[in-house]
């Protein structure tokens, strides 16, 4: 087992499976100036037990997915070292995430200020950024995406109509625990079949929740979700 890619919040590893790789969550969190932040590029702070706590919520939600019949890159996970096994996936381009917005949070309001208010309901909006650091993951239109070859219609299409499933079933999961969701980031890739599956994670680190209007922190989150469960 080798390291492939070492991330903000996972590394990545060869497996001996030619089509899996082994994720490694870490404690490191992302967000600036001491303050946790979901859609930040830089690691704010290190928390103890972090990657352990993303990795058992990541592993709750992909396999309510695949009870749903949602394709996941998911394959089987080691809570107490942190391990999640994956198959293989190229992404779309150099990256994309696709950010499914029920309310106006984050940098939607804070592009979009003038003609919203905080925490106004958006329905179920669908946007996608670059993963580009450097300038800071930017919104892509469709139109942007299809001109410059990072995806075709169709697979628009798919991405699109697999993120409002896939976000309905956690905001709904959540619902049950009293959980608010605003807002989520997903990413897609393709196996090594060429279909379209969800990769990444699902945890308190790419979400916003809030419970009777307040924001909860990552980590207040994943404990409170599995509070008495």
């Amino acid at each position: 087992m080798s390291l492939i890619y070492k991330g903000k919040t996972k590394d990545v590893y060869s497996t001996d499976h030619k089509n899996h790789f082994l994720l490694k969550f870490k404690d490191d969190v992302t967000g600036t100036d001491g303050v946790v932040d979901p859609g930040a590029n830089t690691v704010g702070m290190t928390i103890e037990g972090a990657g352990q706590s993303g990795l058992r919520m990541t592993t709750y939600f992909f396999k309510k997915l695949i009870q749903e019949d949602i394709p996941t890159h998911y394959i089987s996970s080691d809570i107490e070292k942190s391990t999640m096994i994956v198959k293989k996936a190229d992404v779309f381009g150099q990256g994309l995430e696709v950010i499914c917005r029920f309310r106006a949070v984050g940098s939607f309001y804070r592009r979009y200020g003038a003609y919203c208010t905080e925490g106004q309901d958006l329905g179920t909006f669908v946007e996608f950024t670059l993963k580009d650091d450097e300038r800071e993951d930017p919104v892509i239109s469709r139109d942007a995406m299809l001109i410059l070859g990072i995806l075709d219609e169709k697979e628009y299409d798919e991405i699109k109509n697999l993120t409002i499933r896939i976000c309905q079933l956690i905001k709904k999961e959540l619902l049950k625990k009293d959980l608010e969701l605003y807002d989520i980031k997903l990413e897609f890739g393709r196996d090594h079949e060429g279909d379209i599956m969800l990769i990444d994670e699902i945890s308190g680190g790419n979400m916003r929740v809030y419970k009777a209007g307040q924001y909860i922190p990552s980590l207040e989150l994943e404990n409170l979700f599995f509070q008495n469960s």
